[in-house]
């Protein structure tokens, strides 16, 4: 059974978080209210296999204490928890070794699937954020996907659904199904699943 910890100051939104992945039949969680007390528990006798940290809790100072913690504790899977921090903070997560990026205003479901995205060895940004991550208009698009089907790809990295994809697109579901069957085909592969892992291993971002 997956052990996660959630840390964070606010009791409140600790504890809900905490509640809802706990009624997980899959999910074994521990909290604690600052990094201090997340270090300590994760140095403890239990064996963490994620460990959840937000941004803005005391002890912290940006993102200087995920990467104590991750240099710390490197068999751990560390993501970053905020309520206000901007695409370009969880990009800097990412590169600092977070494993995902995990805004507070996750609908609870998405916040289980990703959850359960990066305890497969994934990595998870919400898709509106990666988007705001895409760099200049005119730069050559990964194996000549279009546009949408770009859009589309990162929504498959990011473990959404068909369904979600089309809701953060703004488009049908059937459109969304379309684009998946085109991007097996450009990158060669059988399933969305090895479509996410092929654009990992490609660096895709």
């Amino acid at each position: 059974m997956p052990q996660i910890l959630i840390a964070d100051d606010h009791g409140l939104v600790r504890d809900t978080i905490a509640a809802f992945l706990g009624n997980v039949d899959d999910f074994e969680v521990s909290v604690g209210s600052d990094l201090p007390e997340a270090l300590a528990l994760l140095g403890s006798e239990l064996s963490f296999d994620l460990a959840i940290l937000d941004y803005n809790m005391p002890g912290m100072e940006g993102l200087e204490g995920l990467k104590q913690a991750v240099a710390q504790f490197p068999v751990t899977k560390f993501a970053l928890m905020s309520g206000v921090a901007t695409a370009e903070v969880g990009k800097d997560a990412m590169a600092a070794g977070a494993v995902g990026f995990f805004p507070k205003s996750l609908a609870a479901g998405t916040m289980v699937n990703a959850v359960k995205f990066v305890l497969s060895g994934e990595s998870y940004m919400p898709l509106d954020m990666a988007m705001a991550r895409e760099t200049a208009p005119g730069k050559v698009r990964y194996n000549g996907l279009t546009e949408r089907e770009v859009e589309t790809l990162r929504g498959l990295c990011a473990g959404q659904s068909n369904k979600e994809i089309a809701r953060d697109l703004d488009l049908q579901e059937v459109t969304i199904k379309l684009h998946v069957k085109n991007i097996l085909a450009k990158l060669g592969v059988n399933n969305r699943t090895q479509a996410a892992l092929r654009a990992r291993d490609d660096g895709f971002s």
